[in-house]
């Protein structure tokens, strides 16, 4: 299949691994910022083939598991609203927030419903004029353009029952803030599907103002091998930049019209991350302009004291620090089953997928 077998094959990887291997001669440490990546680097078993002298962590790639506790208790809050319908995406529903889920306030009769789009969310408020339709907006600059695109088609329509509740994020600040922390960063494999929206332009500060090399990478086993050779001759000849290996996906502008919609309807502020805490400039709130979709104008509510869980350590995992099976909670209390913390209940997070492919 084209763009599949070629992306697998075995004398291609088995090349690539040779040359790792006679370029690499020091101890090098590379993150990877993308839930696809993640889940992807532990399906094929990638850090089994690698030279021991090369650790790939997993960083705050996964939306879900980077949204803040905070989110989800205002999202909560909001679904306990008479007449509020709640649509989201699939795995927030069950990301555990300070004293419930969506999930269990769907059960105990809120109108919680998942959708596959905002397309779904518009449709459901268009059929529910008297309703009020609440999207949970999560994730990073993949995911932006499309609820922008969505709010100004509710502008369009005159939709005036529908709003959005933004969690989204955009990624450079969080690769900044990560190693300004001190955290063991040699190479960043970075994103590839944010990377359509963005292009490079974004990740110029990391070699320029860090000395950490960027490589745009791929989700096949290939691709990955091939960003980390790409990435450890960066690191062995201190030649620092920002390269694209994913190119039949990734071009250096990225999506011009897809910025622009989110530039419109967006606007940049503070935002809390995971792990990191607050990271100024790193949200992308409802823009003034379109502020009669901001569900958090519309729809004024007390959000419950956040209280974070005991013995979970995925803030720590998100930077890099901690291993998913280092964690005392991991497989036993906290399984894909009966996630305790963000990082197992996303597919993308670092914990669900070292439960489903590392154990």
């Amino acid at each position: 299949m084209k763009y599949i077998d070629e992306f697998r094959n075995k004398d291609i990887v088995n090349l690539l691994l040779k040359n790792i291997n006679n370029i690499s001669k020091k101890d090098v440490v590379l993150m990877e910022v993308c839930g696809g990546h993640t889940w992807a680097i532990q399906k094929f078993g990638i850090p089994s083939l690698l030279p021991e002298n090369i650790s790939l962590v997993s960083g705050p790639g996964c939306p879900v598991c980077v949204t803040s506790k905070k989110f989800i208790d205002h999202a909560v809050a909001l679904s306990r609203v008479k007449d509020v319908i709640i649509t989201t995406y699939g795995d927030l529903i069950r990301v555990p927030g300070s004293t419930s889920t969506l999930n269990e306030e769907k059960s105990k009769g809120a109108d919680v419903r998942i959708v596959y789009s905002i397309l779904d969310a518009l449709k459901i408020a268009k059929e529910n004029s008297t309703k009020k339709v609440v999207f949970l907006g999560v994730g990073f600059e993949t995911t932006a353009p499309p609820s922008a695109a969505g709010i100004i088609n509710a502008k369009v329509q005159n939709l005036k029952n529908f709003s959005l509740l933004s969690s989204h994020k955009i990624m450079p600040p969080a690769m900044g803030a990560l190693i300004d922390e001190g955290v063991a960063i040699n190479g960043y494999i970075a994103p590839g599907h944010v990377s359509v929206i963005t292009g490079t332009e974004i990740y110029e500060p990391i070699p320029r103002n860090y000395g950490v090399g960027c490589v745009i990478s791929g989700f096949e086993p290939v691709d990955i091998l091939q960003s980390v050779y790409m990435l450890v001759k960066q690191f062995e000849t201190q030649d620092f930049k920002v390269e694209i290996q994913y190119k039949r996906a990734v071009n250096p502008e990225g999506n011009i019209k897809a910025q622009q919609v989110m530039n419109e309807v967006f606007s940049l502020r503070d935002d809390w991350w995971r792990g990191l805490g607050t990271l100024p400039l790193s949200g992308l709130g409802v823009a003034e302009n379109y502020s009669e979709f901001d569900a958090e104008i519309m729809i004024p509510v007390e959000v419950e004291e956040t209280k974070e869980e005991k013995g979970c350590i995925c803030g720590e995992i998100l930077k890099g620090l901690k291993k998913p099976n280092q964690c005392k909670l991991f497989g036993t209390v906290c399984n894909s089953s009966n996630p305790v913390g963000a990082c197992m209940v996303s597919h993308e997070g670092a914990c669900n997928a070292y439960y489903r492919f590392n154990r």
